[in-house]
């Protein structure tokens, strides 16, 4: 029988469907995209093309290399097309006393996760990986600097049903001078926990799981990776520190570098266990101003794009899982 399952961050519902279960080899796979080169001439994001894109905000690079230039190993630049810009005003404006807007200010970045143009997390080197991780949280300070920017969010789209246009491997930070409301909502469950029981919900979450053990794909001595109970989606994946922290901002170098190893394992085996399958990662921390809160913790959330969003879920957003996040943990398990 299938069962409904209640998110305990969010309060949001899911349905798991085992009547419907799917295993990994059911769900379909894209040969295609294995045949990518390692470069192409009309990327903008390969070496050699850095004036194809606008002049780079931060980059790693080989010493005595010139910004702009080759060189680099991961490098930021500027969304060509950006959903948000740097200028404009912040103060709201309302339209008839009732609508409510304002300017689109923010910051909109691409990371250029590799000079590799058929690169992929899922089969990088280590420390390509380490690399990521850390100007991710080098551009996330910084921004932070920035006092019209409330919130930061991090993101990789991998493949079309994910929402990226080009192959070669990149992610995405936004900054904004609000916060989303769902963000706000997942902050104020955590806030009310926190209240209630004088502990934070995502510690405590922590603690179940690894109590119970059949969701957890990989335990470390920092971090642990697991299918969330109430998974929204198949093999959706969690990876989160087990010390306190309610922002990216504050990891270490050390600790970057044991995340790293982490993220490498979960997603050589989501990448080789699941056909290279289309995705989304998110880093979910706190707005700047909650960033020292004992009552949120930041964490990575992977979504694999396996099944189609239809009718019901968007209308009354409770998503139908086909996938029990025991069995893909289970299977996951395997290759770690």
């Amino acid at each position: 029988m299938s069962e409904l399952r209640q998110d305990p961050v969010t309060k949001h519902w899911v349905v798991i469907a085992s009547e419907r279960a799917r295993r990994p080899e059911d769900y379909p796979k894209d040969p295609e995209k294995e045949q990518c080169p390692e470069f192409s001439e009309s990327c903008p994001f390969c070496p050699g093309n850095e004036a194809m894109t606008p002049p780079e905000e931060f980059a790693y690079r080989q010493r005595g290399t010139q910004p702009n230039t080759k060189g680099w190993w991961v490098r930021v630049v500027p969304n060509k097309f950006a959903a948000l810009v740097p200028y404009g005003h912040l103060g709201r404006i309302r339209e008839n006393e009732f609508f409510r807007r304002m300017d689109g200010v923010g910051k909109h970045e691409v990371v250029i996760e590799s000079p590799i143009h058929n690169a992929a997390i899922g089969n990088m080197e280590l420390k390509q990986i380490e690399e990521i991780l850390l100007i991710y949280r080098d551009r996330f300070n910084d921004l932070g600097q920035d006092t019209r920017f409330e919130f930061v969010t991090i993101f990789k789209n991998h493949g079309k049903l994910a929402g990226t246009s080009l192959i070669h491997p990149h992610s995405q930070i936004i900054a904004t001078p609000i916060v989303p409301l769902h963000i706000r909502h997942r902050h104020e469950e955590a806030m009310r926990y926190y209240d209630d029981n004088g502990e934070c919900v995502f510690c405590r979450m922590i603690e179940e799981e690894m109590d119970a053990g059949k969701r957890v794909i990989l335990e470390t001595r920092d971090f642990l990776a697991f299918e969330p109970f109430a998974s929204s989606v198949p093999f959706e994946t969690w990876i989160i520190p087990a010390k306190h922290a309610a922002t990216y901002g504050s990891i270490s170098v050390d600790d970057t570098k044991k995340l790293a190893a982490v993220l490498s394992k979960i997603m050589k085996r989501i990448h080789t266990g699941l056909g290279n399958p289309d995705y989304n990662y998110m880093i979910h921390t706190a707005p700047f101003k909650d960033a020292d809160e004992n009552w949120y913790h930041w964490f990575i959330q992977i979504l694999p794009r396996l099944t189609t969003i239809a009718g019901f879920e968007l209308g009354s957003r409770v998503f139908i899982n086909t996938t029990p996040p025991e069995a893909a943990a289970e299977f996951l398990r395997q290759g770690v």
